[in-house]
């Protein structure tokens, strides 16, 4: 097996490596002076078992095309199989038209990721489900739920917290985890009747008196996070805290966290932390390096990925 590790979050790579006690493969990934990406693999791969790592989170473009480059240097050193592991998805959220004219980027991400020279794919808490139907070759959906689950239990010992979804279309990942601990499960419905009319979020399920858990995938502006929150306060909720997969918090979102009602907002190093997200008082960060590690050692010794969630 070679652990092939770009630049997009390099200590998620070096503990995924510590996990599984092999040396990540020496390669370059670096930048010509017009920062065009050229990498060169400094060991023999012939007829190796390649695993990429590499998010493509911010910067979205730099960090796609380092994977890209990437596989196709190990698709014309005679790799015998390459797997592209994507902790964070990029371009998730583009996996539909929304409106005349636009793009499905999703499913052009995966024909340039299959054309490049993966023969397989392995993320994380896949933005919509549909994603792993625009890949024409095996996808790895891993899930979060266990670390957060094993979290939770730790941290809320005897207690029955309240899983609560942020909105309507995350009910399946926060039923999921729900059932995981055995807690009750509210939704959130978010409605908004008009441009520029601020938003109604109305509650189902009753949140007085509980210990309200909001579960969701990503986390960018934390604006319906931080309104969520603000809202299940206000119907009686004792406290609120968030568990979210992939924390992308753009602009100033972490400003926004650290200024609400939330009391946590728990989040995985599946994208590298900022030193605002490292300072903040009320956000941390859980490890899924062991996660993907032991999917990465089952895919290669061709045994069962989806029993880690049984």
């Amino acid at each position: 097996m070679k652990l092939v590790a770009c630049n997009g979050n390099r200590p998620l790579s070096e503990a995924i490596a510590a996990y599984l006690n092999i040396e990540l493969t020496d390669a370059s990934v670096r930048r010509f002076s017009d920062m065009e990406v050229f990498v060169e693999i400094h060991e023999n791969v012939r007829g190796e078992d390649a695993f990429v790592l590499q998010p493509t989170s911010y910067p979205a473009n730099d960090n796609l095309m380092e994977l890209l480059v990437t596989l196709d240097a190990l698709r014309r050193s005679s790799a015998r199989r390459i797997t592209a592991v994507i902790p964070y998805f990029g371009y998730a959220r583009q996996d539909r038209k929304t409106s005349p004219r636009t793009p499905i980027t999703s499913k052009l991400v995966a024909n340039v990721i299959t054309v490049a020279g993966a023969n397989r794919v392995v993320t994380l808490d896949l933005h919509s489900g549909q994603i792993q139907g625009f890949f024409d070759i095996p996808l790895d959906n891993l899930f979060s739920a266990p670390v957060f689950s094993k979290d939770i239990l730790e941290r809320y010992p005897g207690e029955r917290p309240m899983i609560v979804s942020p909105d309507v279309g995350g009910v399946v990942r926060a039923r999921g985890l729900a059932r995981r601990i055995d807690a009750d499960l509210a939704i959130i419905d978010k409605r908004r009747e008009r441009a520029g009319v601020s938003e109604v979020m109305n509650i189902i399920g009753d949140v007085r008196g509980r210990m309200c858990i909001m579960v969701d995938d990503i986390v960018d502006s934390a604006g319906t996070l931080c309104n969520a929150a603000l809202a299940l306060k206000e119907a009686g909720a004792v406290s609120v805290s968030a568990y979210v997969t992939h924390g992308v918090l753009s602009g100033g979102a972490v400003a926004r966290v650290t200024s609400s009602p939330l009391d946590s907002l728990v989040i995985t190093d599946s994208i590298q932390a900022t030193e605002a997200m490292r300072l903040a008082k009320n956000v941390r960060q859980l490890t899924i390096a062991p996660l993907i590690a032991e999917a990465v050692q089952r895919i290669s010794d061709e045994r069962s990925v989806s029993s880690l969630f049984d």
